[in-house]
């Protein structure tokens, strides 16, 4: 049995995730990924999911295009590099699809775990790690930027996604990991690297 870990980082956009992603990886020797785009399949399906001209996107369209993402992200990259023994870190999961698309587009939660285990194959992250920094913080952020289609919602798409977050992280405490993101990047890797090695021992 591998003891590689698929380890995934979530947070509202602009919280800074994608720089511990990057940080994590090079400390563990990871497959450093994302989603949606992991793979050139995902590309092409990110392009269309972020595009802000693609304003008709239907919340149900929209969920089943990440959930095809996600299927082709677990069978062409995650589960081959786990089943060899390398840690994964990735940059969003399965949990993004039920923060925005289900808490965020208010689509059903229920049918939406059905999809999305079927389409990673019942394959989990082991860690999830939650980025926490205040919307406002993180809208002022945003300002400064050129925004894709997520980015360009409002606060209040935000504040559901952000709920959603912490009651799934409530209703499932050992896989997740809620660490203020407002410390500096040098003194949050620390603090991450820290609460890595009390849970998973890596």
């Amino acid at each position: 049995m591998s003891l590689a870990k698929y380890i995934a980082f979530e947070g509202l956009e602009g919280c800074g995730k994608s720089t511990h992603v990057k940080r994590l990886a090079t400390r563990l020797n990871a497959v450093m990924t994302r989603e949606p785009g992991g793979t050139a399949i995902g590309s092409m399906l990110r392009n269309i999911l972020i595009d802000p001209t693609n304003t008709n996107l239907s919340p149900r369209t929209e969920a089943l295009l990440m959930a095809a993402d996600r299927a082709q992200h677990i069978s062409e990259l995650i589960a081959p590099a786990l089943a060899r023994g390398q840690h994964v870190v990735s940059d969003r999961s399965v949990y993004s699809s039920l923060a925005y698309q289900g808490y965020g587009r208010q689509q059903n939660l229920v049918e939406l775990k059905r999809l999305n285990n079927w389409a990673i194959d019942g394959l989990w992250p082991d860690l999830v790690i939650y980025i926490d920094v205040p919307l406002e913080i993180l809208i002022e952020r945003l300002k400064k930027r050129e925004l894709d289609r997520f980015e360009r919602e409002d606060s209040a798409f935000f504040e559901r996604i952000d709920a959603g977050f912490r009651a799934m992280a409530a209703d499932d405490p050992p896989r997740w990991l809620i660490i203020d993101g407002t410390p500096p990047k040098d003194e949050l890797e620390k603090i991450i690297s820290k609460k890595l090695l009390e849970r998973l021992g890596i």
